[in-house]
């Protein structure tokens, strides 16, 4: 089994070894599982439990003051569950799982999302805000009043961030992907990026599989996870799919991203165009 997990492309992070700590950790703990779905679902709790990343327990608030989280998850069959606008779930990622597992959609939004991931067991009404997360929020001068067509200058003005959280992973013949993600910060109030399109925020298929962060918008443009597998299938491993991919990006969209992927022979590769992009990697 190869487990590799991203932090999140972006700014370089603080604390560095200490989250550099939390993404070993949280690969060594996929690694213990017995199939490579497993394994991607095991790694990327352990990231949204962690307040260091943007995703679960602080992840990034929209313009409305609430924090919702996306995630999805596939294997080399092309089985595909993803969740997204979920408000109070820690673990989206799960709540993807139970989407592939249990139903047969591809996609469930919102408070139906939520209310399955109860249903399931997964648990609801977490309190996702951290002391860094309220501080920003605080320091925010007056929300305009008005519906949402009044606040889109001032979302303008505001919105950012890239972090997500994801992993891939190979066993034999079987593979699999999952991203997660708390968003980015104040975007409009609904906003789903690229995390649980598939496609974008991640893709598996029998050469392997990617997980992708960075701009959401412009990875959703440019279906970055899919382009780096497609290098895979025309016969790049997978350090070299990865640079492809990200080198594609760059210079249709101008923008930073990152992506992982794993290949079929349980070759692993990730690249970056951001200032940073922390990752762990673990085999047995």
């Amino acid at each position: 089994m190869q487990v590799l997990a991203h932090g999140g492309a972006g700014e370089e992070p603080t604390a560095p070894r200490e989250r550099q700590g939390v993404l070993d950790e949280a690969v060594r703990t996929g690694l213990g599982e017995t199939t490579p779905l497993d394994a991607v679902t095991a790694t990327v709790r352990v990231l949204e439990s962690d307040p260091r990343f943007n995703a679960g327990v602080g992840g990034t608030v929209q313009s409305d003051g609430i924090i919702r989280t996306d995630a999805g998850v596939m294997t080399d069959d092309r089985s595909v569950g993803a969740a997204c606008s979920m408000a109070g779930v820690e673990h989206a990622v799960s709540v993807a799982r139970v989407v592939l597992d249990e139903t047969p959609h591809v996609l469930v939004s919102g408070e139906h999302a939520v209310s399955l991931a109860a249903d399931f067991g997964v648990e609801t009404d977490v309190d996702l805000w951290t002391d860094r997360t309220r501080e920003r929020w605080d320091a925010l001068e007056d929300y305009p009043e008005g519906g949402p067509a009044d606040h889109l200058d001032w979302i303008r003005d505001r919105f950012g961030g890239h972090d997500t959280v994801g992993a891939v992973a190979r066993d034999g013949d079987l593979l699999a992907a999952a991203t997660s993600t708390g968003g980015r910060w104040l975007a409009l109030a609904g906003r789903v990026g690229d995390v649980p399109q598939v496609g974008s925020g991640f893709y598996a298929a029998p050469a392997g599989a990617a997980s992708a962060t960075g701009a959401g918008e412009d990875i959703a443009r440019t279906t970055l996870s899919r382009r780096a597998v497609r290098h895979l299938e025309a016969g790049h491993d997978a350090a070299s799919a990865a640079e492809l991919a990200i080198d594609e990006f760059a210079e249709l969209t101008g923008s930073s991203a990152g992506v992982i992927v794993v290949d079929a022979d349980g070759g692993t590769g990730s690249a970056f165009n951001s200032e940073a992009m922390q990752t762990g990697l673990a085999s047995d």
